[in-house]
């Protein structure tokens, strides 16, 4: 099982802060540091000092260091252009030698959009740009050097394009799709996702998206085009402690209220953590991606690393 930790700086982290927390985990032996890409908090939450941004912020951290995958849960197709976000992202792979992932997804949250003045269409439009999004960023990745790309889609159009700069990763970085929508989403991670996410849902809500996407890969053909398997993960909001006082105060900022769907958190030991790891491993998850709350509480993260990877088969 291949662990990674998954954070919202949104909710007040400046890069100095996310820094220490990538590091530490590179060193406690966690696959992969992942962030959500906002620019506001959810909520009431003013969130001093955020936001950051999650492609800047990939970038430096690319330089700072060596080991541990980085890459965003999930990069919003309305926040950028295809074609300068896949400049981007290949720029940031050779940065850090091939260590890059891209989430994407449709774009959800309407208030973060007002308030930058960033375009936000209804859901159907979003998800039509979000399919052509994929078509051009990997079809800049997949060109052959020396080649050029050319798209004409209903919202986006390149003529020429000289598809550089490469990312280091062939044929270009991890894609990751996710989320619980019952028919656009499956098809579009069949189609063009190396990885296929549930967010913090349930053991049981989490078997049946993996089903539904199931179905997808066979309906596109997957497994008779040469690609390989979808990888499935999970995602898992955590808050443990040593002592149930200790969980309680991690999972504090778990009660108040979210923009967010409700969340099958594990509150509680590192047992349980583990315990429930075992659980989306036996439906065939091969990836968690822990939501910790707090970037600061890098104690929560040394706990993980020190009482949960060691008993996870395969993570390090």
């Amino acid at each position: 099982m291949r662990v990674a930790v998954f954070t919202e700086p949104h909710r007040g982290a400046t890069y100095d802060d996310q820094l220490r927390f990538a590091q530490l985990a590179e060193q406690g032996g966690f696959d992969a540091f992942l962030r959500a890409d906002h620019y506001q908090a959810m909520g009431d939450d003013p969130a001093p000092p955020g936001p950051t941004d999650a492609w800047l912020t990939l970038a430096a951290l690319a330089r700072e260091t060596s080991r541990i995958r980085l890459g965003t849960l999930v990069t919003s197709a309305t926040f950028r252009l295809p074609g300068p976000l896949a400049v981007m992202v290949a720029q940031v792979d050779q940065m850090s030698g091939g260590r890059v992932e891209l989430g994407i997804g449709a774009g959800w949250y309407a208030r973060e959009h007002v308030s930058y003045g960033i375009p936000f269409p209804g859901i159907s439009e979003r998800f039509d740009r979000l399919t052509e999004q994929l078509d051009v960023i990997t079809g800049l990745w997949r060109t052959p050097p020396g080649g050029t790309f050319t798209y004409a889609g209903d919202h986006y159009q390149l003529t020429d394009c000289p598809a550089l700069p490469r990312p280091v990763q062939t044929p270009g970085p991890p894609v990751i799709i996710g989320g619980r929508g019952p028919k656009r989403t499956p098809e579009l991670a069949a189609r063009y996702a190396d990885e296929f996410n549930v967010p913090f849902t349930s053991v049981a809500q989490t078997r049946e998206a993996y089903e539904r996407v199931r179905d997808a890969c066979e309906r596109v053909g997957r497994s008779a085009d040469g690609r390989p398997p979808l990888t499935l993960s999970a995602g898992i909001v955590v808050a443990i402690g040593r002592t149930d006082s200790e969980a309680q105060r991690r999972a504090a900022p778990l009660h108040v209220k979210s923009a967010l769907p409700p969340e099958d958190s594990v509150i509680g030991s590192a047992q349980q953590l583990v315990d429930r790891i075992g659980e989306f491993a036996a439906i065939g998850a091969d990836r968690v991606h822990l939501r910790l709350i707090e970037l600061a509480d890098l104690d929560h993260l040394e706990l993980i690393a020190s009482e949960v990877l060691p008993q996870l088969d395969g993570n390090r």
